[in-house]
């Protein structure tokens, strides 16, 4: 089965300012750019793909500030709805990468987010669908946005373990876990966990590729997972400023 991996990284309630939000914007993008080539030049997306390469998005403060509202104004969105973005990286259909984000938002229900989709097949997924690469990504995500929770996982994993799909509520291959939420328990090999500034932690469940198929890694994620709840780390988001 061909399993489909995606990054996330996700906060409740917490309403930013444009300039705010194009300050984390710009860090992201920037962070990003060093992960690989492939993720230096971002552009929206098109009907066409002559279309879309023509509308390739400044990823500097300014521009996106200004590019946020702009959005506002046409959307006639509030000052707590937040601002939003969705990504292509131009690359054809074998290296194309998106991604998306919604950052500001004061909602209680919806949450804020980032996320980020590697390409599918070829050589570019294979560069970039590995640990390292997913964890400096993850890792990108929790310095710029400094999110509750993060993961990297695959959509079949999840809809396995989590049909709901709650952000902190399940286990998956990669995650980033806010200190806000408590110190981690001791987990197993081969898990790796390493600390992400001051802000959390970022967790490896194993170096190779994660998959279903796979029932040492599904056993692993159980036991992970019973690890976390005993330490009560497993929940939905709450609000930022609790």
């Amino acid at each position: 089965m061909k399993e489909t991996y995606y990054v996330g990284a996700y906060w409740l309630a917490r309403r930013e300012s444009a300039e705010c939000c194009a300050r984390r914007a710009e860090s992201f993008f920037r962070l990003l750019a060093a992960c690989d080539p492939s993720l230096a030049h971002w552009f929206k997306k098109g009907r066409t793909l002559e279309q879309a390469l023509k509308h390739r998005f400044e990823s500097d403060a300014a521009g996106l500030t200004k590019l946020f509202h702009q959005q506002a104004q046409e959307e006639g969105r509030f000052a707590d709805d937040g601002f939003s973005l969705r990504g292509w990286n131009g690359q054809t259909h074998e290296a194309a990468s998106t991604l998306s984000f919604l950052c500001g938002d004061g909602s209680f229900k919806l949450s804020n987010l980032s996320l980020f989709y590697p390409p599918e097949e070829g050589p570019a997924q294979e560069r970039i669908l590995q640990a390292p690469m997913l964890a400096r990504i993850l890792r990108a995500m929790a310095v710029a946005w400094e999110p509750e929770w993060g993961l990297g996982t695959s959509d079949e994993h999840r809809d396995l373990v989590a049909p709901e799909a709650e952000p902190g509520t399940f286990t998956s291959w990669l995650m980033y876990i806010s200190h806000r939420r408590g110190p981690l328990p001791p987990l197993p090999p081969p898990v790796h966990v390493e600390p992400v500034e001051d802000k959390g932690t970022l967790v490896v469940l194993t170096p190779e590729r994660f998959t279903v198929s796979n029932p040492a890694h599904l056993e692993l994620a159980r036991d992970v997972s019973e690890r976390l709840a005993q330490a009560g780390l497993l929940y939905p988001l709450r609000p930022f400023d609790e």
